[in-house]
């Protein structure tokens, strides 16, 4: 990260070297807030037969962190691409990230897990906090940060040359665990991600050559075996045909309860139905992205707070 600031950023609006929260005032148009709407629409999806995820009966104890986000802008140069971002994901839920392509979502997703300070230029300000510890503190190893919070990807990125069995325990060693029994660990994380039952004969054989949708799954298997509080989720589904996407959603339905789970989405059928809480983000002209509103997932479909929102869920733009 640079140790001088960004020139040509006006005074009060500047990225810093060690993200303390920005004295910033809060601009115009500033997310609207709602985490108690009642929940009164349909209990599944009639197309896939998932229960949204707002409506799921949580049994046992949850677990996850609490990873929140206070004014966090972020800059590539000079160009501001993210404004004063304020989230909290809390544990054992699912939050959508949506809005239309180059407001942001992705950069934030980055920044969650310390990604966005390995692009050349790229600077922040504010503070991400995981359980209430700030992961850009001085003395926190970003190879923790991306321990703690996983990321599956867009394209599926299995290692081909690899086994399937020695996909996922791969995150042991590169995480730098040790003392695990592999053969118990590899078949967890894969039923866990939905894939054990179609692999389990092959475990052997190459990751690379699974379907689209089974590398999808045996990635997130990899996430899983070292354990997250956080897995991220950049589009999942968008390289999958819908059988895959049901499975990927299955999975991520299955583990919410023990992860959390931030994805970002284009598919706002698919928002509606993975997730608990969502945050609706635009870059509108002459402003870097920003989020509009934000709450439950319900709630944000069937009754927005801002007009914006109902347009962007209801096709009307984007």
């Amino acid at each position: 990260m640079p140790d001088a600031p960004v020139t040509g950023v006006p005074a009060l609006d500047k990225p810093t070297a060690r993200f303390p929260a920005v004295a910033e005032p809060a601009p115009l148009g500033t997310a609207t807030y709602d985490t108690a709407t009642p929940l009164d629409t349909a209990t599944h999806d009639t197309a896939t037969g998932l229960v949204p995820a707002a409506r799921r009966e949580r049994t046992g104890p949850v677990s996850g962190a609490a990873l929140e986000t206070k004014d966090v802008s972020a800059w590539f140069g000079e160009r501001k691409v993210l404004d004063r971002v304020s989230l909290t994901m809390r544990p054992g839920e699912v939050t959508a990230l949506i809005g239309p392509s180059g407001c942001g979502k992705s950069t934030y997703l980055r920044i969650l897990n310390r990604m966005h300070e390995l692009i050349p230029g790229a600077s922040l300000a504010g503070e991400v906090l995981l359980d209430g510890e700030d992961i850009y503190a001085a003395g926190k190893r970003a190879q923790e940060t991306r321990r703690r919070i996983g990321m599956v990807f867009q394209k599926p990125n299995p290692f081909p040359a690899m086994t399937v069995f020695d996909n996922v325990a791969s995150g042991l060693k590169l995480a730098g665990i040790k003392g695990k029994d592999k053969d118990s660990l590899v078949e967890h994380c894969l039923l866990r991600a939905g894939l054990w039952n179609e692999v389990r004969t092959r475990l052997r054989s190459p990751g690379g050559a699974l379907s689209g949708g089974q590398q999808q799954r045996l990635c997130i298997a990899r996430s899983l075996a070292v354990e997250p509080a956080v897995l991220l989720m950049d589009e999942p589904c968008s390289a999958l045909d819908p059988t895959s996407t049901r499975r990927v959603e299955e999975t991520i339905a299955e583990i919410a309860s023990d992860v959390t789970i931030i994805i970002v989405t284009h598919n706002m059928q698919q928002a509606a139905r993975v997730s608990d809480h969502c945050a609706f983000f635009l870059a509108e002209e002459g402003r870097p992205g920003h989020v509009v509103e934000y709450g439950r997932t319900e709630q944000m479909f069937h009754d927005p707070r801002d007009p914006r929102t109902a347009d962007y869920v209801n096709g009307r733009f984007g």
